[in-house]
């Protein structure tokens, strides 16, 4: 499936919804390389980051009939389990385990960018702009966290900073974006 629209994507949920094998295949031809790379700059191994996007669309599969287009994007949607999956793979690994970023890979996909399609869309205008209105750390780990996929651990680490503290930023950040996102 080629460059799948946000509608297109919509309209393939309720669908999945009901058991229709051809829409979850259509959702995966439009959304598995971009996934697959969400997973793989997580977990930074090829294997487990395939196994995680079996799950993933296994996820996806069961609980379509959960998806609300009122609260996200459905590549919000899938994009937010994935990262999810990846990290409770990377949890399971220790509390030794540590992600490095994957740079120099390249993965073949015909469909625009993410950032393309998200800076087209309204949603990504307002969360920009309830971004800005944080103040540059709050902004930082946050995007950190949730752009990158990178832990709170992992991010604490980095930081040099108690992993308490880095979830007390991340909490309240997080309530202010709500808060402006609701306005």
């Amino acid at each position: 499936m080629a460059a799948a629209s946000p509608d297109t994507l919509a309209a393939l949920m309720p669908r999945i919804a009901q058991g229709d094998r051809a829409a979850l295949r259509a959702l995966y031809e439009a959304t598995s390389a971009k996934l697959f790379a969400v997973c793989l700059r997580i977990l930074s191994d090829r294997e487990e980051s395939e196994d995680v996007l079996q799950d993933v669309y296994v996820t996806i599969w069961r609980r379509a009939d959960r998806f609300d287009p009122t609260r996200a994007s459905v590549a919000a949607w899938i994009s937010t389990i994935a990262r999810n999956r990846a990290i409770d793979r990377l949890r399971a690994r220790g509390p030794l385990a540590r992600s490095e970023p994957v740079e120099d890979l390249k993965i073949a996909d015909d469909q625009p960018g993410a950032d393309a399609r998200l800076a087209l869309a309204d949603e990504a205008a307002r969360l920009e702009a309830c971004l800005a209105e944080l103040d540059e750390r709050t902004r930082a780990v946050i995007r950190t966290a949730f752009f990158e996929g990178v832990t709170y651990e992992a991010l604490a680490r980095r930081m040099d900073t108690p992993l308490g503290t880095v979830k007390s930023w991340i909490r309240r950040g997080l309530a202010r974006l709500r808060g402006c996102l609701e306005r």
